[in-house]
């Protein structure tokens, strides 16, 4: 299994390639490929931190560098989210040692939890971790996420649960979490501890972070108020459960999360430049 297409290019890919590598000047350690990886990855670590879905220098977001099925890119565990650049992050392989220089370590539970899904699943170029305040607060109730609102019932189809073990320091975990995300799982609530999704683009992934964290937000908000919740009718909830695929599956009309991807990437453009450097 193989981070790159047949016809060359890296898995996940997309037109950011082109807009990406336009007028962003490429340190020449790097290959243009492994270059724009970084520079994605570097733009939704700003974009979490603009959202407010950081937790100091905890949690992580990776992605495959192209080409290698047995490498990714992660953070190094010191810098805040806001202050990720392309160039800052580091390149592992999946027993955790570093492939590039970096004053910085890499927070083992990151690896743990990023190697086994990379490794398991071909579709994961890009995972997600985070300790989002709605993400993680549904964590933490028994039933998780309820078919309440438009936002839950879309994505319940792909959304996944794993129990808590503990601080995610031992690689026997990997087989487990890996087990319950299953082949079809794209959003993971990590019960007790947070929320984890993947994608085949970095945009797709946080797309899915975006759905998942307004579902949760809503919930928490609309139980919060006390009042009585309205429940869906069951062959509603059936119905607009099996709506979610049409809409986030290939084909669909938000697949991939292309068109709000690159609506982010004009915001951060604006909002938080340097990332790219």
């Amino acid at each position: 299994m193989d981070g790159s297409s047949k016809d060359g290019r890296m898995r996940g890919s997309t037109s950011n390639v082109t807009r990406l590598g336009a007028g962003r000047q490429r340190s020449a350690q790097f290959s243009p490929e492994e270059w724009n990886a970084r520079v994605e990855l570097a733009a939704a670590y700003r974009l979490c931190a603009i959202m407010g879905w950081t937790d100091m220098i905890s949690t992580h977001l990776s992605c495959r560098v192209p080409g290698y099925h047995d490498q990714f890119l992660i953070n190094p565990y010191g810098l805040m989210f806001e202050e990720m650049t392309a160039s800052a992050l580091v390149r592992i392989d999946v027993d955790g040692n570093k492939l590039s220089e970096s004053p910085y370590g890499v927070n083992r539970a990151g690896f743990v939890i990023h190697s086994a899904v990379h490794m398991g699943r071909e579709d994961a170029y890009c995972v997600m971790h985070l300790h989002t305040h709605y993400g993680t607060a549904v964590s933490m109730q028994k039933k998780g996420l309820l078919p309440l609102s438009q936002q839950a019932l879309t994505v319940m189809s792909l959304l996944k649960y794993h129990d808590y073990e503990g601080v995610a320091f031992d690689t026997a975990e990997r087989e487990r979490l890996l087990a319950d995300l299953g082949s079809d799982g794209a959003m993971m609530i990590l019960r007790n501890h947070g929320v984890l999704t993947l994608g085949e683009t970095v945009g797709e992934a946080f797309a899915r972070m975006n759905r998942l964290e307004r579902a949760c937000r809503l919930q928490v908000l609309a139980l919060a108020g006390g009042a009585e919740p309205n429940p869906v009718k069951p062959e509603v909830v059936e119905h607009a459960m099996e709506q979610g695929p049409q809409i986030y599956g290939k084909g669909g009309q938000s697949a991939g999360g292309k068109l709000v991807w690159e609506a982010l990437l004009r915001k951060l453009d604006r909002e938080s430049p340097g990332y790219d450097q």
